[in-house]
C-alpha cells in the first residue's frame, strides 16, 4: 500500500494486495465466498460485461483501456451501478501493469504524490507502468486535481477516474483535456434482468440453489432503476430470507419483505408510467394536494427517478402556476437542486414540500399561452427588422449607421417607463401576455394596461387615480407608491441613451 488512502474494492477483509502478471494491484482485495453478491458477480472479462455496448466495439477506447493496448487516461462518467468499478477491476486484471486504487473521499494531495513518486521511480528502473484509479474524482478539490496534471501529461501514471457528476463542471479543464471521457449509461431493464438471472444460476452467485419467480424478478428489476448493484444486493437479501424460511424459491412476498418495499403496479417505460405522471400533473393543476401527494408517493415507492419528478415540478411551476405565484419556480428549482444535492430517501421531503406549494398555489397559464403565441408568430414569419433606436450603438461605425439614435432611456423618466417602439413594425400593438386575475398576477393585470398605454403612446396627459402606475405592485414593496401617468413633459430635458 502506498498510503492509508488506498482502499479495498471487494471483500474488506481480504488481503490488501494481490499480484497480477508482472505488475500488481494495490487497493483491490481478492473476492471470497463471503463477499457481497455484487462483488462476487463482477464480470471476469469484457465478454461478461452487460450494457455499455456503445463502448465495446472493436478498437473502442474501453477495449483499449481494458486490454492495455494504449496507455490513455480515461474518465468514466455515469450513474451509480452502471459498471465504473467493474471496469476498474477489469483493468486491474490486465497484465504488465501495476494498479493502484484510491478513494477521493479519503485521499489527499500527499497520497496522490506518494503514488506518483513511486510510479516515477518504477518507470525509471524499467518497472511496469502504473494505472491509478480514483473513485469519486469529483470530490477532489482543484488543488488535488492539479497535483495529477504533470503525471498524466507525461504518462508517469495512466489515470482511470470514475465520477457520478458531470465532469464538465466537477473536473478541472486541464485534467479533462488530458483524458478521454467515456459516458456510461444506466443499465436497461433487460440488462439488469439478465444479470439477475446469471446471479441465480452462476456458481459465483446462488448457484441454482433457489429459483426466482417472474413477479419477484420484475419487482427487483423495477426497484433497481438501472443500478445493477442495487438489484443484486436486493436479490441477496431476498435469497437470505427465502433460505431462512426453508423455501426453495424467491417469490414476490419474500422479495418485498427482504427489501421492505411494496410492489407497485408501475412500468417506468409503459402506459402506467405515463398514466401516473399525467394524474400527478393534473392533480396539481386541479389544486388537489392530497391526490398529488398520493401520485408522488406512488412514483417514489415504485422507484421512479427523482430527477424526473423534479423536472416535472420545475416545468409545472411556470406552465400552470406562472405569474400567479412567481415564487413557485424558485421552490421547484430548489427542490430539483435538493434532489441532486441530498438524494433519496431524504429528498422525498423536498419533493413533497414543492408538490404541496404548487398544488395549493393560485394557477395561471398566461406564461404558457404568451410564449406559445409569440413562437407561432415567429414561425409564421411575422416580425421585421430590429427598430433602429434599439440596435447596438456601442461599436465603431454604429452612429454612422444610425444605430441607437433616438433611444429613450426609461430610468431618466420619473415613472421608469417611456413611450417608445420596442416591437418590430408588423407586431406593434400585439398583446401576447394576458394576465389572469389570480394570486400575485392580479396586481400585474392592473398594472399592465397602464404600462402598455405609456409605451405605445395611446393616451394623452392624465393625472386621475385610475391611471396611476403602482410602482412595485405585486413585488412586495412596502412603501411602494403610485406614480401618475403623464405622457407629456419636457423630453428635451431628459438625456437620451444610446
Amino acid at each position: 500500500m502506498e498510503s492509508d488512502a488506498l482502499f479495498t474494492l471487494g471483500d474488506p477483509t481480504a488481503a490488501p494486495s494481490a499480484s497480477v502478471g508482472s505488475g500488481g494491484v494495490d487497493g483491490l482485495g481478492t473476492v471470497g465466498a463471503d463477499s457481497p453478491l455484487p462483488v462476487r458477480m463482477r464480470p471476469a472479462n469484457l465478454d461478461e460485461l452487460v450494457g455499455q455496448e456503445h463502448l465495446l466495439a472493436p478498437g473502442a477506447p474501453l477495449r483499449q483501456l481494458v486490454g492495455g493496448t494504449t496507455p490513455m487516461s480515461v474518465i468514466l462518467w455515469g450513474p451509480p451501478g452502471c459498471g465504473k468499478t467493474t471496469i476498474a477491476h477489469l483493468v486491474a486484471r490486465a497484465t504488465d501493469r501495476r494498479f493502484v486504487a484510491m478513494s477521493a473521499l479519503t485521499a489527499g494531495v500527499k497520497d496522490v504524490r506518494a503514488v506518483i513518486d513511486t510510479a516515477r521511480r518504477q518507470r525509471r528502473s524499467g518497472g511496469p507502468p502504473t494505472v491509478l484509479f480514483i473513485d469519486e474524482v469529483h470530490r477532489f478539490s482543484k488543488t488535488q486535481q492539479d497535483s495529477l496534471l504533470a503525471a498524466v501529461e507525461d504518462r508517469t501514471v495512466t489515470l482511470l477516474a470514475a465520477t457520478t457528476e458531470n465532469p464538465y463542471f466537477s473536473v478541472i479543464s486541464p485534467l479533462l483535456s488530458r483524458c478521454v471521457l467515456l459516458t456510461l449509461q444506466p443499465l436497461t431493464e433487460d440488462a439488469v434482468r439478465a444479470l439477475l438471472r446469471r446471479a441465480v444460476t452462476d456458481e459465483r452467485g446462488l448457484g441454482g440453489a433457489l429459483t426466482l419467480d417472474p413477479e419477484a424478478e420484475e419487482h427487483l428489476v423495477r426497484l433497481a432503476g438501472g443500478d445493477v448493484r442495487k438489484a443484486l444486493t436486493a436479490l441477496e437479501a431476498a435469497a437470505g430470507s427465502a433460505t431462512a424460511l426453508g423455501l426453495d424459491r424467491i417469490d414476490l412476498p419474500t422479495a418485498e419483505q427482504a427489501v421492505d418495499v411494496a410492489a407497485v403496479r408501475y412500468d417506468r417505460a409503459g402506459d402506467a408510467h405515463y398514466d401516473v405522471t399525467s394524474a400527478f400533473i393534473k392533480s396539481m393543476r386541479g389544486s388537489d394536494v392530497d391526490a398529488a401527494l398520493h401520485w408522488l408517493a406512488r412514483m417514489l415507492v415504485a422507484g421512479e427517478d427523482a430527477r424526473f419528478i423534479a423536472r416535472r415540478l420545475v416545468i409545472f411551476a411556470s406552465e400552470d402556476v406562472g405569474m400567479a405565484d412567481p415564487a413557485a419556480l424558485s421552490v421547484a428549482t430548489a427542490a430539483a437542486h435538493a434532489v441532486e444535492y441530498v438524494g433519496l430517501p431524504e429528498a422525498q421531503l423536498n419533493l413533497a414540500q414543492a408538490v404541496i406549494h404548487l398544488a395549493t398555489a393560485p394557477k395561471s397559464n398566461s406564461a404558457t399561452s404568451a410564449i406559445g403565441a409569440a413562437i407561432a408568430d415567429v414561425r409564421a414569419g411575422r416580425g421585421g427588422p430590429v427598430p433602429r433606436a434599439l440596435r447596438d450603438g456601442h461599436y465603431s461605425g454604429a452612429r454612422g449607421l444610425g444605430h441607437g439614435t433616438g433611444y429613450r432611456y426609461p430610468h431618466d423618466d420619473q415613472r421608469g417607463v417611456v413611450t417608445q417602439q420596442y416591437a418590430p413594425d408588423d407586431l406593434v400593438g400585439t398583446d401576447y401576455y394576458r394576465p389572469s386575475g389570480h394570486g400575485a398576477e392580479r396586481a400585474v393585470a392592473a398594472r399592465l394596461p397602464l404600462l402598455r398605454r405609456i409605451v405605445r403612446g395611446r393616451s394623452g396627459p392624465t393625472t386621475g387615480p385610475e391611471d396611476a402606475v403602482p410602482v412595485g405592485a405585486g413585488r412586495g414593496g412596502p412603501g411602494a407608491t403610485d406614480v401618475p401617468v403623464d405622457d407629456g413633459g419636457d423630453d428635451a430635458a431628459r438625456k437620451g441613451h444610446q
